[in-house]
């Protein structure tokens, strides 16, 4: 109810029921009972919105993610053949229903399962032995396809191609070693040494980050370190060309450190040499420390070579939306008067 009057030496006030017109009903469910009819109505808007002619096609990388997150989370290895087949069929099936209001739908449900089918074919086209327990002076031979230059020791990535050892009964294709820095050998080069192998680290708590998955996928089997000399010889047979591609990029990766390290000086030439060749170990520890207090550790932490891609991409995008205004094509030098002072604060 409303009551109008007037009270003397006091303002007119005006008392009514809320929501005007209406009334409350008892419940807190029972209370917003008219909002879920609106808000269902507001989603069924938005997936019509978003299923529009072409709309739909960015999910569709979505949905094969997803399905390779289904074959992580898996609790036994699926069977190849069933996921092939079954990611064929459902691929054929939305093919047939192009022209059906389910068409969407079916290209969702296939791109999970072919996500799912391709984890699975890569995981057995990857298949290799892992190293079940610790090994002592295991003989090693093979070529070496990475080394990484670290703070405090190197470490490189040996593609094995002859492996002896007391009661060892695993035939591994690639290990992992880390050496005395500076001792890393060559990319490229053929190499003979003894080493203590141990299996790939597991999570240290469930959840938690899995070396060994990473490790796997790299077709490495085991990881551990030098015990004695690492010698050089002529290698039996040719390492491929997939050797000589590793063999020029890493050459090519040392030239631009030593350019760098010619150039600058201090931290900067640190800091320059870890965002384009990867290398960090010539950073000192105070700057180190200061990187990752202030979150930015991680831009350390990311190779050259993708830091490059970012930067590509940012200058296109950004140059080519500058280029759409005419008056700035014509009264500037787009490329020098923006991205010059940019680039030289970058440096410094």
């Amino acid at each position: 109810m409303a009551e109008r009057g007037r009270t003397p030496g006091r303002a007119q006030g005006i008392a009514e029921t809320w929501p005007p017109g209406g009334r409350v009903h008892a419940g807190g469910f029972a209370a917003g009972s008219g909002l879920w009819p609106r808000v269902f109505d507001k989603l069924r808007e938005w997936v019509r919105a978003e299923a529009g002619a072409g709309r739909l096609l960015p999910w569709v990388p979505v949905a094969f993610g997803t399905g390779i997150a289904f074959y992580f989370a898996a609790d036994r290895e699926p069977v190849l053949s069933v996921a092939v087949i079954t990611a064929t069929t459902l691929g054929i099936a939305a093919f047939l229903l192009r022209r059906s209001k389910f068409f969407a739908a079916a290209v969702m449900v296939a791109s999970v399962a072919a996500g799912f089918a391709t984890a699975t074919f890569r995981t057995a086209h990857l298949g290799h032995e892992v190293l079940a327990r610790s090994a002592y002076s295991v003989s090693l031979s093979g070529f070496v396809e990475a080394r990484d230059i670290r703070e405090r020791t190197d470490r490189f990535v040996l593609r094995v191609t002859q492996i002896d050892g007391p009661r060892l009964q695993t035939r591994l294709e690639r290990v992992r070693l880390s050496v005395r820095k500076g001792m890393a050998p060559d990319v490229g080069s053929f190499v003979e040494m003894k080493a203590r192998l141990q299996p790939p680290l597991s999570p240290l708590r469930p959840g938690s980050y899995d070396f060994s998955r990473d490790l796997f996928f790299q077709g490495i089997g085991a990881s551990g370190f030098v015990t004695g000399s690492i010698k050089a010889h002529e290698p039996p047979v040719a390492g491929g060309l997939s050797l000589r591609y590793a063999a020029f990029m890493q050459d090519l990766r040392d030239a631009i450190d030593a350019r760098i390290r010619t150039t600058l000086d201090g931290d900067k030439r640190a800091i320059a040499t870890a965002l384009l060749t990867g290398r960090r170990d010539a950073i000192t520890t105070p700057v180190n420390d200061a990187m990752f207090i202030s979150g930015l550790g991680h831009v350390l932490s990311i190779s050259g070579y993708h830091m490059a891609v970012v930067a590509g991409v940012v200058f296109f995008a950004v140059r080519a939306l500058l280029a759409l205004v005419p008056v700035l094509t014509v009264a500037f030098p787009i490329k020098t008067f923006f991205f010059g002072p940019l680039a030289s604060f970058a440096v410094t």
